[in-house]
């Protein structure tokens, strides 16, 4: 799907050389044609830039050059020189029309008829043309919104607001004087109908915040059209209900709004689209980029989502390369028996992936798409709620999907980064999953958990060591797993030793609405009782009670997941796990009330 409406939606890399020399392919991958149209879309891969001249300080904005220089970047590079213009003039007198002139990969896009393409094969400077695959245009699945939009805001939609930013620790921020001051986000959306004219975005607005505005589907500096999807997503950065209320974590951050999307298809031209927007995010110095946004089975296949094969993840991995860090919903295909995994950007390694956390019980909300990704590498990488309270036309609505979970880790990058100002992208990166609640453990449907504000904070009080809450057992045949006495004091009651079994289901059995590696719906025993719920009004400044679950993984030699659970406590007896499970180099860890313990086998 591409946006998420109303759902609630690099490795590390060096400084590159020119990538369009590099063999790099653009054309999609794994998608057959039946029939060449009369007119194609094609990309036309050029073999050099030789003789282009590239001055830095007048390309960037004067914000774009201050981001490399704090980063120790070099001002330029050669994906940042132009393409060369006798190149272009070139295509452009053969092909029918010259969609994308693209700096980063050295690349052109148009549409030709295969008598023009192969005219263009024929140019000098023509390293390869290749077919752009048609893709059928269909609605994007949807759910609607829970409730139209209302000015009136209920009593349970404002504790929502509240707590959407309070489980991310935003009082911490608060108190500190944080809200995303002297950074530049980009939102990368559908549109954004109302949000010039919505009273949650009044100060936004007044104060000029909103510093730059493009509409790359119809090249206009309009983006209050085609959608409201964006205005949602703004919200969850920078509104706030009537009362002052925030919704997001940034309302002080400037803003480039970009519409990259057209609604209710699916358009290669869209990744295009995306790929020129973030060229324009990096000139007009975007520090973040947030897009809750992303590409799947109408484009592609579960296999290519490995963050190398679409156009818009190694557009999104030379981002963070220039120094932005790219912030993208997981998706909403967690319930998808044919797709379940994350969609592409979110794929990327480098990607700050975001994962959907159901408010009412503090997992994983059962849309939000699952990981890893096709390499096997960590996704999503965090998660914050999947399920807020937004501004849309006409007032305020609860919406859900990982759309909004993106736009609050944003907003969450932006205050961690204004305190930390000097951190690259990739430190900025580490660090904020090592905020994350359950650090080090992970799975592959909460990442690490829900980052900490009070973690980038100095003068915080010191986390107390974890306090051993639970020992792993080795006996004949398995590890059991037994919560400690002190431990096992819950509100009006202590656990029993046993309330029936705790066996771990078989090797076979496969949870309902989750993938077969792994369940995040916590795993009840024969006599359920349920855990201690979030408050229902938070302690002013404090985040709401996290209920207490077990987490634990089987974790293979190169610490990829073969098995993960959450288990709810209701016995000391929590968990028994049998010996032939495990093989050679597996990892067993546990995480119960902030303390990790590991089991390895020989």
């Amino acid at each position: 799907m591409s946006a998420f409406p109303f759902l609630a939606p690099v490795r590390r890399a060096a400084c590159g050389l020119l990538l369009g020399a590099a063999g790099l392919s653009l054309a999609l991958p794994g998608t057959a044609v039946a029939q060449t149209p009369s007119k194609a879309a094609y990309w036309v891969l050029l073999r050099d830039k030789a003789g282009t001249q590239f001055d830095a300080a007048h390309y960037f904005s004067a914000p774009a050059r201050a981001r490399r220089l704090r980063q120790q970047l070099p001002a330029c590079d050669s994906t940042d020189f132009p393409v060369r213009a006798d190149y272009v003039r070139q295509i452009s007198a053969l092909a029918d029309t010259v969609t994308l002139v693209s700096r980063w990969f050295n690349a052109v896009a148009c549409r030709a008829t295969p008598a023009q393409a192969a005219a263009l094969r024929r140019l000098p400077g023509v390293r390869a043309v290749e077919l752009r695959s048609a893709v059928t245009l269909q609605p994007a699945a949807v759910r609607p919104p829970a409730e139209g939009a209302r000015m009136e805001i209920s009593a349970a939609n404002r504790r929502l607001a509240r707590q959407q930013t309070a489980s991310l620790g935003a009082a911490a921020f608060r108190q500190a004087g944080l809200a995303g001051q002297g950074l530049r986000i980009a939102i990368f959306d559908v549109g954004f109908i109302s949000a010039d004219k919505h009273p949650a975005f009044q100060q936004l607005f007044q104060d000029k915040r909103v510093v730059l505005t493009h509409d790359f589907v119809r090249n206009k500096a309009d983006v209050f059209v085609g959608g409201s999807h964006g205005t949602e997503v703004l919200s969850c950065i920078a509104g706030q209900l009537p009362d002052g209320t925030p919704l997001g974590l940034a309302p002080r951050a400037e803003f480039l709004l970009a519409r990259t999307e057209r609604p209710w298809r699916e358009l290669y031209a869209e990744e295009e689209a995306w790929l020129a927007a973030a060229e324009w995010a990096d000139r007009n110095g975007a520090d973040i980029i947030n897009s809750s946004l992303g590409y799947t089975d109408r484009r592609y296949f579960p296999e290519q989502m490995n963050g190398r094969t679409s156009l818009v993840a190694r557009a999104a991995e030379l981002a963070v390369r220039k120094g932005i860090l790219v912030v993208n919903a997981a998706g909403n295909d967690g319930d998808d028996e044919d797709w379940h995994t994350v969609g592409t950007p979110a794929d990327g390694d480098s990607v700050l992936a975001v994962g959907g956390l159901d408010p009412d019980t503090y997992l994983h909300i059962d849309f939000s798409s699952y990981g890893p990704n096709a390499a096997r590498r960590l996704k999503p990488n965090v998660v914050a709620f999947g399920s807020v309270l937004a501004a849309a036309p006409g007032g305020y609505s609860p919406v859900e999907g990982t759309s909004f979970a993106s736009p609050l880790l944003a907003g969450f990058a932006a205050c961690a980064w204004q305190q930390e100002r000097g951190l690259t992208v990739m430190q900025l990166f580490e660090k904020i999953q090592r905020s994350a609640d359950l650090y080090p453990y992970f799975d592959y449907a909460h990442g690490y958990g829900t980052p900490q504000a009070r973690f980038f904070l100095p003068n915080q009080p010191a986390a107390p060591p974890a306090v051993p809450t639970f020992d792993i057992l080795p006996r004949d045949s398995a590890l059991a797993v037994l919560i400690r006495p002190e431990a096992a004091l819950l509100p009006a009651r202590t656990l029993p030793l046993y309330a029936d079994s705790a066996d771990v289901p078989p090797a076979a059995e496969k949870p309902a609405k989750a993938p077969a590696l792994g369940r995040e719906t916590p795993a009840t025993q024969s006599q359920p009782t349920s855990p201690a719920a979030p408050a229902e009004a938070p302690t002013p400044g404090l985040p709401p009670a996290h209920p207490d679950y077990l987490y634990w993984h089987i974790a293979d030699r190169r610490n990829v997941l073969r098995f993960y659970e959450v288990r709810e406590v209701n016995q000391r007896a929590v968990l028994r796990i049998p010996l032939s499970r495990l093989r050679a180099g597996d990892t067993v860890r546990v995480l119960y009330r902030g303390f990790i313990q590991t089991y390895s086998a020989q």
